[in-house]
């Protein structure tokens, strides 16, 4: 069943549009406390950077075998030089990355002992873009360059670059031409979103549009919820079905964790998906593997329902690793050889 949806990975270019970071991980081991204060001291052991945010996402899909072309803005900072020698070195196509000097490349270090997360540091300056500037730059490139693309998705982390106008213009291209666009919603943005092909939010993610939609909307249309707290399966399908009515949305997928994933679909009942995860060590990147794997599957053909099976089970092979790493296509064809031999 999904072996002819993977032969077409290959031949797809997704254009990957967002807030590009780098992160730096710091590995180590704990075998004391600190005398200077009640926290633990990390013995660091090893660091490296690797790309993050929609740089994560464009990894993913490079995972899968698809042709991807990043979009966004990077500091000119020492940071900014290091994320691109990283995207260089991870074979990116970087002619959409643009150098911003107003702004400090945005950078998250994490130290890891004993495989958990110790703390996060961010170092991020939220600012949006001059429209006659970098967004302008970004325009013209996508415009330029949209018949080679058969979807788009839309990384939002909520740094700024991420405007109703930008996904406004993303979408109304798209659009036009019969072309995906998808959107990784990490903040309360659900109302930039309206119209778009289909959004992948999680749980808490999807309970923070309710809240954000009611409070900030001016549309003559309401949100008929009467509740954010999405704390059952009745509540999780009221809420989808009519989030994804709101939006005016093909598909809506809401991942759930331990309990799988949500698809809504016009005119559909809800879908549950089993989740696939064998054990949790690490969220961190399993939205964008989401996201990754459910876009690419939907451009190479695949079902609303098909596409997000896939997409769960790129979701369970990251949150079993540590840190976000990207997820390739034989892994994923290991994991349905194994449960479908």
């Amino acid at each position: 069943m999904y072996n002819a949806i993977f032969s077409k990975f290959s031949k797809k270019n997704i254009l990957v549009i967002g807030d590009i970071i780098l992160d730096r991980y710091i590995q180590g081991s704990v075998s004391r406390i600190s005398p200077e204060a009640p926290v633990p001291v990390v013995l660091e052991n090893k660091s490296f950077y690797t790309p993050g945010g929609a740089a994560n996402v464009a990894l993913n899909l490079k995972g899968l075998g698809a042709h991807v072309t990043l979009v966004g803005r990077i500091g000119t900072d020492a940071e900014g030089k290091i994320l691109k020698q990283q995207l260089t070195k991870k074979k990116l196509n970087t002619k959409g990355v643009f150098m911003d000097s107003r702004l400090p490349t945005i950078y998250k270090t994490r130290v890891i002992a004993q495989r958990q997360q110790v703390v996060r540091i961010d170092r991020e300056e939220v600012q949006r873009p001059g429209k006659k500037d970098i967004l302008e730059k970004l325009r013209r490139f996508i415009e330029k360059n949209i018949e080679t693309y058969d979807a788009a998705i839309i990384s939002d982390y909520g740094k700024g670059l991420i405007t109703p106008e930008l996904v406004g213009f993303v979408c109304g291209l798209f659009r036009a031409k019969k072309k995906i666009v998808t959107v990784d919603p990490k903040v309360e943005h659900f109302g930039y979103y309206q119209g778009v092909t289909a959004i992948t939010p999680n749980l808490k993610e999807a309970e923070n549009a309710i809240r954000n939609i009611k409070i900030t909307s001016r549309s003559p249309k309401t949100l008929d919820i009467h509740t954010d707290k999405l704390g059952n399966s009745r509540d999780i399908n009221l809420a989808g079905t009519k989030l994804l009515n709101y939006l005016e949305l093909d598909a809506l997928l809401i991942t759930l964790g331990e309990r799988g994933m949500r698809l809504f679909e016009k005119g559909k009942k809800p879908l549950a998906i089993k989740t696939v995860a064998r054990e949790v060590y690490d969220v961190t990147g399993a939205g964008d593997a989401v996201i990754s794997a459910f876009t690419l599957s939907l451009a190479a053909g695949a079902t609303k329902r098909q596409a997000a099976e896939i997409a769960n089970f790129a979701g369970g092979i990251v949150i079993g690793k540590m840190g976000a790493v990207a997820v390739t296509k034989s892994e994923i064809l290991q994991v349905i050889k194994e449960r479908h031999p």
